[in-house]
């Protein structure tokens, strides 16, 4: 690794966003895909003739610094024991060198990293959502390399790929036009919704309830959780790196018409939580908190609290994916009460029959699992051609479905995993087992693959969830992919930083009942001092450019 010499004052700024909150497009590495056409179809279209052969012949190890997902934490402790990066270096002829920061301090140690200087050759991070300024920033800061005449020099598949994508070209680059990262792609519709409310259905029948579709029936639900089914915590969720993580997408909170950040709405910017009915969503909470209703830990629950909860009956509902979320704890129930179900609820609405106004619903473009090639790279076309792989037609199956004979066989021309994968003889969940040998049950520098999916939810409760969870208006109110200038990045951090950590602050505080829901209008006040407009004038400008490209 290079070092690079930064200034005190310089530092400080890092270090002063390391707080800065997570974007709410997609939150937590969940499941993803490509793939329209069938195995042994180039997703690129691009031929032999113009792709780099593999393995590359080089002797040179290049350093790549990034998470390991959190499937598999308790599973591995580093990339180095997980087969699919072993046999990533070896369908490439790339060594690599992995660092992995801890679980949950991803955001602080990259800062950290970069304010030490000593910079590895890759970094599989989230720079729209993650990175203080954006990518634009982060490529004029002298961290990462624009990668404009990389990719259309030694990036033969993916730039082909983005020629016969231009909505997905669209998105994966500046307002400028800079290219920054190799993109995470979900190739079909059907991946691109994964994530929602999840309830016992057993204990609702048993109970005589229906799955609960406005707010006051999930209060009746969860009353009767505790009351009649001896729920410790009726209702949990994950709560790092913040309180609620997931609701980022509008879960339950989008029932009072806002969501965790900023919108669209009737052509103006919104910010949710400066809005009116995040202090009734707050309201809520608190009364629930308080009736005993949501886990007395809720704020400080990381995933294998949930885990726990939901294994030991303790919890009855929570907020998670069909993959990563019903498909990992249905076998955990079940171990201890073989009659449980966990199925999919709607997002909560006040009014029965209403469409949900927020959800989750992801992009073409996931700005999670993208990787960036950083200047102190030792050989940045080496990093090009390696990571080109994932787009090629080999790596695109690769990537997918790892393996041929090991993870999946091919049935005709479909792409079949394998018993190792399904029904993984050291009792790992799917999602577990996947993420061993290939990367589509969460995400990457690649396209990911309907086909995958198709078998992923192997539960029928798991492809039920999906059609339940799309039905939202999501699409109508959520933000592209949208980036501010250079110029406009260090005001904007700063801004947000600072309002992010009084969200946060106001967030637990008023959930809690450490302070009373009338505080609410104070803190937007000091949201408006923070200079909340500036922000969402800033936004609202990127929107333009991005609508614009």
């Amino acid at each position: 690794m290079r070092r690079r010499t930064l200034s005190t004052s310089l530092i400080i700024l890092l270090l002063g966003t390391m707080l800065m909150a997570c974007s709410s497009g997609g939150g937590n590495a969940g499941e993803t895909t490509k793939g329209e056409g069938a195995a042994g179809t180039n997703p690129s279209g691009t031929t032999e003739a113009e792709a780099a052969t593999y393995p590359i012949q080089t002797e040179k190890k290049l350093t790549y610094w990034g998470e390991i997902n959190g499937n598999l934490i308790g599973v591995k402790n580093s990339h180095s024991e997980i087969p699919f990066f072993q046999k990533w270096q070896e369908k490439t002829g790339v060594p690599l060198e992995f660092t992995a920061p801890p679980t949950g301090q991803v955001r602080e140690s990259l800062n950290v990293m970069l304010a030490s200087g000593d910079l590895p050759d890759m970094i599989e991070y989230n720079f729209i959502g993650d990175f203080p300024g954006g990518p634009e920033k982060a490529i004029n800061d002298g961290y990462i390399l624009k990668l404009n005449d990389l990719i259309d020099q030694y990036a033969p598949n993916l730039k082909k790929y983005l020629e016969e994508n231009p909505d997905i070209d669209k998105m994966v680059k500046t307002d400028s036009g800079s290219y920054y990262v190799f993109p995470f792609i979900r190739g079909d519709e059907y991946l691109r919704v994964f994530q929602g409310p999840i309830i016992r259905k057993d204990w609702l029948d048993e109970l005589g309830l229906p799955v609960p579709e406005t707010i006051d029936e999930w209060t009746t639900t969860l009353r009767a959780f505790k009351e009649k089914k001896g729920a410790a915590a009726p209702f949990s969720v994950v709560s790092k790196p913040r309180f609620f993580n997931d609701s980022g997408n509008g879960a339950f909170i989008g029932a009072f018409g806002v969501n965790r950040g900023f919108y669209q709405e009737d052509g103006q910017i919104k910010f949710g939580p400066a809005e009116a009915g995040f202090k009734e969503y707050l309201k809520l909470f608190q009364a629930w908190y308080k009736e005993g209703l949501i886990d007395k830990n809720i704020a400080t629950a990381d995933s294998k609290a949930v885990d726990g909860n939901m294994a030991s009956g303790a919890t009855g509902a929570t907020v998670g994916n069909a993959g990563g979320g019903i498909g990992k704890w249905q076998p955990l129930v079940e171990a201890n009460d073989p009659d449980a179900v966990l199925v999919a609820a709607p997002y909560p609405v006040l009014k029965k029959g209403d469409v949900p106004k927020f959800g989750q619903r992801n992009q073409g473009y996931a700005s999670e699992g993208t990787v960036a090639i950083t200047t102190a790279a030792k050989d940045p076309e080496l990093a090009v051609r390696m990571l080109d792989y994932g787009y090629s037609e080999e790596g695109h199956m690769f990537f997918n479905f790892g393996e041929e004979g090991v993870s999946y066989n091919l049935e005709g021309d479909y792409p079949k995993f394998t018993d190792l994968l399904m029904k993984n003889p050291d009792k790992l969940a799917p999602a577990q087992a996947i993420s061993l040998y290939a990367r589509s049950s969460y995400n990457g520098p690649f396209v990911q693959d309907k086909r995958y999916a198709e078998q992923f939810f192997a539960l029928q409760t798991q492809r039920d969830a999906i059609e339940v969870w799309k039905n939202t208006d999501a699409a109508k109110y959520s933000l592209p992919p949208i980036t501010p200038t250079p110029e406009e990045s260090s005001e904007y951090a700063t801004i947000m930083n600072d309002i992010n950590t009084l969200v946060d602050e106001m967030t637990i505080k008023i959930i809690l009942g450490n302070e009373s829901a009338d505080e609410f209008e104070g803190y937007v006040a000091k949201m408006k001092s923070l200079n909340l407009d500036r922000a969402i004038e800033i936004q609202a400008a990127a929107l333009e450019r991005y609508n614009n490209r």
